[in-house]
């Protein structure tokens, strides 16, 4: 495959999760089917609309993490773990306008970087949220050239920092070797039954029966705000769709925590199908406030030069 090819597909992760992530957001927590009812005719135009205390095109936190996850990475060249939760914690004592309950607990706890989401899933028992898997579009691109086990290994590491039930780190693992395939051009439902083998056994059950070709949303037996049903239905939105635009709509109209499933489903997609084919209505508004970081605002552009670092 062409390096320009690749590129086009990175870019495509990057700026597709962040896509998804803002046309998700103003209809989180709202009921199926809203999406299409509010834009019932495909391509026509005005769907980043903006909305629940969301401006048009303004990213939640799903891509505001990954964009810490990325800056970290870059120029802390490789894994510093402790870095990427500095970062986290600097962010989320800025006030965002929206963090995770359980990732706000982990980062303000007061533990140090590889205890808090431990003591956090030992008091609670309950740390399965899609929190570590909405944020992994950046890293996914990152360590992709580096292989199967590093980029699975990675995307453990990383999602332990603020979950501390391995589902969330098997999940964050399985869409990390689903991005690094595509890129690869290798077709990434097809590679499925090969990445399940990858995850841990006490994990890999409940994986394999979200993400099996005959299985739909309506199966789930937990809230998409969960990691395996968020991530069986942006896989499940890929498989029963032809476009990128598709993919985002079918996920969107799934209601619930609409900005995580529509991320992580842009993310995959925008791989499979490139960077050409996310409409330059939905990418062009982008822009991703950081709070805590002197008032930074990452426009499409900033997103386009991350992402081209990231491959490299």
């Amino acid at each position: 495959m062409k390096r320009s090819e690749r590129m086009q597909r990175a870019a495509g992760a990057v700026i597709g999760a962040a896509v998804g992530d803002a046309l998700g957001g103003p209809f989180e927590f709202g009921p199926p089917g809203a999406f299409s009812a509010r834009f019932p005719i495909a391509g026509a135009g005005g769907e980043m609309c903006g909305g629940g205390g969301w401006d048009p095109g303004e990213a939640t936190d799903d891509t505001q993490m990954a964009v810490l996850v990325a800056e970290s990475l870059l120029e802390r060249g490789g894994l510093d773990l402790p870095d990427i939760f500095a970062r986290f914690q600097r962010w989320a004592t800025a006030e965002p306008k929206d963090i995770g309950l359980q990732t706000e607990d982990v980062l303000t706890n007061g533990m140090p970087w590889d205890l808090a989401a431990a003591m956090h899933f030992q008091v609670n028992q309950r740390a399965a949220g899609n929190g570590s898997l909405m944020r992994a579009s950046t890293s996914a691109v990152y360590f992709a050239l580096a292989g199967r086990d590093v980029t699975m290994d990675a995307a453990r590491r990383i999602a332990a920092l603020s979950h501390g039930d391995r589902a969330a780190w098997e999940g964050a693992a399985i869409f990390h070797e689903l991005i690094r395939v595509t890129l690869e051009d290798i077709d990434p439902l097809a590679a499925l039954p090969d990445i399940l083998t990858r995850v841990h056994p006490d994990h890999r059950g409940r994986y394999s029966a979200v993400l099996a070709p005959d299985w739909h949303p309506d199966q789930a037996t937990e809230f998409n705000g969960a990691v395996w049903p968020c991530l069986g239905s942006a896989v499940w939105a890929l498989r029963t769709t032809g476009s990128f635009e598709e993919a985002i709509r079918a996920a969107i109209d799934l209601g619930g925590d609409t900005d995580t499933v529509a991320a992580v489903v842009g993310g995959i997609a925008g791989a499979y199908y490139g960077l050409d084919a996310i409409p330059t209505d939905w990418s062009r508004p982008l822009h991703v406030p950081l709070p805590g970081f002197d008032g930074r605002v990452l426009a499409v552009a900033d997103l386009l030069g991350l992402a081209h670092r990231l491959a490299r």
